[in-house]
């Protein structure tokens, strides 16, 4: 997510804090470079003729024909799925230790994409040659245009054998890359006149407008967005995060971490030891709910069973990492909205 000099800190840290750091691969797309502003310009129709797209790192990708063997991250997998757009390959979190689908593998069936790999690091570079991918497909939680979950080690190898394409969800509100999304499963055949994909947009939206009445009605109940690791409790600020970025836009009340509390974060988080978990008043706790945090349920520290919203049972799950399909962002901003509607003031 961050600039490069967020790239000492540790893996597990930076994954648990509540918005994805940029560790990940810079891959250079294989076509041509354009303006820095990101937009469709596919030709595709249906599922023939030539296909191009220009991702948000301003490079171009044409291909004669439209991409056929897609490899993509999971979350990003998970999106075009929910638009009728599959693909044959996915890395980055898909299958948890008892063998589910992971949060990020949404609607996908995994037992029929190949998973090159599961976890930070991994990515099977034979397999994914195997597949003969027409391209390359994820997200950038940087400015710099780092493909997230692409390693370092082997970014090379992979730009060889495919052209990339970038959707970027840094510091921007959440209706960009939901957009740009939208934007490109269209380019690669996907149905948006369907009535699964219109409904979805239109409940978005009248999810986000009754989010937005909900925290003009309840300005006094504060908002902390948390995750936790075995050593450490990390308190997100809004800057960078897509889905954070959104919901204060809509007038949800934030705890903020002062900037110099965030620095050595790249402005991403502040960490807290859990003797000091108390340290922002909260009435409302949004906590990550991705594979590679603690989830509230398995908290055992006292500090953070006395804090008067977790006594209070106002504790909800955040998707620091959004699916960006609108029917999977729906529930994210329909339950922040219910939270804050029914919340008591505890703080």
């Amino acid at each position: 997510m961050s600039n490069a000099r967020t790239a000492r800190f540790s893996r597990r840290g930076l994954l648990a804090a509540g918005g994805a750091l940029g560790l990940g691969a810079f891959v250079t797309a294989c076509g041509t470079e354009d303006s820095k502003d990101g937009g469709s310009e596919s030709t595709a129709s249906a599922k023939s003729g030539p296909w191009s797209f220009k991702d948000d790192r301003g490079k171009t990708v044409k291909l004669d024909k439209v991409p056929a063997n897609i490899v993509a991250f999971t979350g990003v997998a998970a999106a075009l799925h929910d638009y009728g757009v599959s693909v044959k390959g996915v890395f980055g979190p898909t299958k948890t230790q008892a063998g589910k689908p992971d949060v990020q593998a949404g609607d996908m069936d995994i037992s029929k994409v190949t998973i090159l790999g599961n976890t930070w690091d991994q990515f099977s570079v034979e397999k994914y040659a195997a597949l003969a991918p027409d391209v390359l497909i994820s997200t950038m939680f940087d400015s710099a245009g780092t493909l997230w979950y692409v390693p370092e080690a082997s970014k090379d190898k992979i730009a060889k054998l495919a052209p990339s394409v970038g959707i970027s969800v840094y510091d921007r509100q959440l209706t960009a890359p939901l957009q740009r999304m939208w934007e490109l499963a269209e380019s690669l055949g996907g149905d948006m006149k369907a009535a699964k994909a219109t409904d979805a947009k239109k409940r978005f939206e009248e999810a986000s407008e009754r989010l937005r009445k909900a925290a003009k009605a309840h300005p006094d109940i504060k908002v902390m967005a948390g995750s936790a690791s075995q050593e450490l409790f990390y308190v997100s600020g809004t800057n960078f995060s897509v889905d954070l970025e959104y919901f204060k836009a809509l007038g949800v009340n934030f705890v903020e971490p002062p900037e110099k509390a965030k620095a050595k974060t790249g402005g991403w988080f502040e960490s807290l030891s859990w003797e000091n978990v108390d340290k922002y008043p909260a009435d409302i706790i949004m906590m990550d709910d991705r594979s590679s945090t603690i989830q509230p349920a398995d908290i055992t520290e006292a500090t953070w069973k006395k804090l008067p919203a977790v006594k209070a049972g106002q504790v909800i799950a955040r998707s620091p990492e959004p699916i960006l399909s609108y029917d999977k962002c729906v529930p994210l901003v329909e339950n922040l909205a219910k939270a804050i509607e029914t919340a008591k003031k505890v703080s």
